[in-house]
């Protein structure tokens, strides 16, 4: 009786071995895909290539507007010195207050530059770090191997989508001047 259920069990392990082979065949060609996905994406779009890019623009993007925010608020309290000089109503003199507190607000509100700065930096890093995994990947699996991979799109692109790009990064878009001379 022993015998027999040996015997049925190695049977059991025998068929079960059979199927691993397949089932490891079928998740290694999904893992292939998706490595295919990420270095050569069906829809051209490497998001690895730009999203660093995109994300230090913003850091970029946000600076300059911060720094002109607080060049146009110390004009303002140069125009304030100069108003103050003139006016000894104390009514137009407590306005005046009123305004240079409110500057002292956009100067303190200003700040959040630089926080947001930091933390973009830190996503940067994870990015960085991703990228540079996956790209380990596609060196072990082979660029070439790779090359022969059929990849799908993850969905069909809008026609708005095929149409707008964004905003571009500097030397990547159209410019002001190029896109003025459409109109004239």
């Amino acid at each position: 009786m022993q015998t027999q259920r040996d015997t049925v069990a190695r049977q059991s392990a025998g068929e079960a071995l059979k199927h691993e082979p397949v089932g490891l065949f079928h998740y290694i060609r999904r893992v292939r895909q998706e490595i295919a996905a990420i270095y050569r994406p069906a829809n051209g779009d490497h998001k690895f290539d730009s999203m660093t890019d995109q994300l230090d623009a913003i850091v970029g993007t946000t600076e300059d507007a911060t720094n002109t925010i607080m060049e146009a608020m110390e004009n303002n309290d140069e125009i304030l010195a100069r108003l103050r000089e003139g006016i000894t109503d104390s009514d137009q003199l407590a306005c005046l207050d009123r305004i240079a507190a409110n500057g002292n607000a956009v100067f303190e509100a200003c700040s959040f530059q630089d926080i947001t700065g930091q933390r973009v930096s830190k996503v940067v890093k994870s990015v960085t770090f991703v990228e540079e995994r996956i790209d380990a990947l596609i060196g072990i699996w082979g660029k070439d191997e790779l090359e022969n991979v059929d990849v799908k799109p993850e969905r069909e692109m809008t026609a708005d989508e095929k149409l707008a790009h964004g905003p571009q990064l500097e030397r990547h878009g159209i410019s002001r001047d190029e896109i003025d001379k459409l109109f004239d």
